[in-house]
């Protein structure tokens, strides 16, 4: 997998802020956004998609106790981000 994988500018901030397993709710406060379907369209469900964040949870996505956290590709693209 390259680090390189492009990503958009919501994706970017939200690996960002991931530093351990966090809920939507505490992912959302993190970055400052109260809307929740602009979080899941526009964070969320690209990050799933590119594969840059994790489900703790992938056989029960609506769980109100799921966790979301960096993939090894995410880690990767946040360790390769200019500070």
């Amino acid at each position: 997998m390259e680090a390189t994988t492009e990503v958009t500018a919501e994706v970017a901030r939200l690996i960002e802020v991931m530093d351990a397993e966090h809920s939507r709710d505490e992912l959302q406060q993190k970055l400052g956004l109260r809307n929740n379907e602009h979080f899941r369209k526009h964070y969320l469900k690209p990050a799933l998609t590119a594969g840059v964040i994790e489900m703790t949870q992938p056989d029960k996505p609506n769980s109100p106790k799921q966790k979301y956290l960096l993939s090894r590709l995410g880690q990767l693209i946040k360790s390769k981000r200019p500070i």
